[in-house]
């Protein structure tokens, strides 16, 4: 028996870094996928081909340390699972992906998730898709070192075509909002400025650090109890900003939802667009050339536009009148030629269907 899955990676239509402070996002799923292909074998060893790493092998048992680089996301699952009581054969994966390594668009979600589908399907585990994602994220967590929130693996796995996935970190309750902005005249574009970045680094889990000490000060389980007033009170200048990013970000995630659920998809704009100058300013993780980007888009005609991800490289995602998606481009274009950058590329990603089984590649 072998097992096919597909899972996407996903923009973060707004709500940056406030799902490990238990607040709302709004992602939906991207139309790119990685596919795994999975199919037990005796003895305990597991082996890796993927398309676009190369081959690596490791025992069924491995644990957190055994294995490094790329990886130790696929082993991260495996012991997760195991982690959790099932007795895994050996297993032989097949992997490739259309989703970009370090573009913020949580490519390892998508990697971690596909795999998790299809050892559950292969192996007959009958673990539904929250359950799923909860081991995708201990994988990344425990095992590869990557200390994202519950977001990314649960867009990855929930999302619907055409919505956007409305996810309560705290409850973990979620909705799906309906989310196509063409019927407006509008589209959604997505400038890769090609700068990358790597989540394992500690600049991302300083941020995670800053939070925490942050609402302990104030005296909160996390930032999600906090209020602006509290937080406007703190004496660290550093936890004041980060404090007050994610307590204004949450507030904006709920505002564009409630815009969302009224059909007013274009008045969204401006929201996107405090969104950046948050993580810009107070959360700091943002960088030149993707400012340059925002900046571009939005003198060109953007309604709004806001980093995608975690930060210091990656993706913008521009909301504009399709009328004018063509300046916006020519006016990003022209920017990067001016500075010498390596040339951006653009796409307009309709939100699409989250993990599913699919033919084998």
């Amino acid at each position: 028996m072998t097992a096919t899955w597909g899972a996407p990676g996903r923009v973060n239509l707004i709500g940056e870094h406030v799902d490990y402070n238990d607040g709302l996002v709004l992602p939906f799923a991207l139309p790119w996928t990685t596919v795994t292909t999975v199919t037990a074998s005796s003895g305990d060893t597991v082996t890796v081909e993927s398309e676009g790493a190369g081959h690596a092998e490791f025992p069924v048992d491995a644990v957190p340390g055994d294995v490094s680089g790329w990886a130790a996301y696929i082993a991260g699952v495996v012991w997760a699972l195991r982690d959790r009581g099932h007795n895994l054969p050996g297993l032989q994966f097949r992997i490739s992906s259309e989703v970009p390594d370090g573009a913020g668009l949580s490519s390892s979600a998508a990697l971690t998730c596909s795999v998790a589908c299809a050892v559950n399907a292969e192996c007959e585990l009958g673990l539904d898709k929250p359950t799923l994602a909860d081991i995708a994220r201990v994988a990344e967590n425990r095992f590869a070192g990557a200390p994202t929130g519950a977001m990314d693996q649960l867009a990855s796995m929930l999302c619907e075509a055409d919505s956007a996935l409305l996810l309560d970190c705290q409850s973990m309750q979620w909705r799906q909002i309906p989310f196509d902005v063409s019927p407006a005249g509008l589209t959604l574009l997505l400038i890769d400025t090609q700068a990358r970045h790597e989540l394992v680094g500690s600049e991302y889990g300083d941020r995670r650090r800053d939070c925490e000490s942050a609402a302990r000060v104030l005296g909160v389980a996390s930032l999600r109890e906090a209020t602006l007033e509290a937080v406007d009170q703190l004496h660290d200048e550093q936890l004041r900003r980060r404090a007050h990013h994610v307590v204004t970000e949450i507030q904006r995630v709920a505002d564009v939802a409630e815009l969302l659920d009224n059909g007013q998809v274009a008045d969204i704009g401006a929201f996107l667009t405090a969104s950046h100058d948050s993580l810009r300013d107070d959360f700091q993780v943002s960088v030149k050339v993707i400012d340059a980007t925002v900046d571009a888009a939005v003198r060109a005609g953007a309604l709004g536009a806001r980093m995608v991800g975690g930060g210091f490289g990656g993706c913008v995602i521009t909301l504009c009148r399709t009328d004018d998606e063509l300046a916006i481009r020519e006016s990003v274009h022209s920017m990067y030629d001016d500075r010498g950058w390596k040339d951006p590329a653009f796409s307009e990603p309709h939100p699409s269907l989250g993990a599913r089984e699919v033919s084998a590649p």
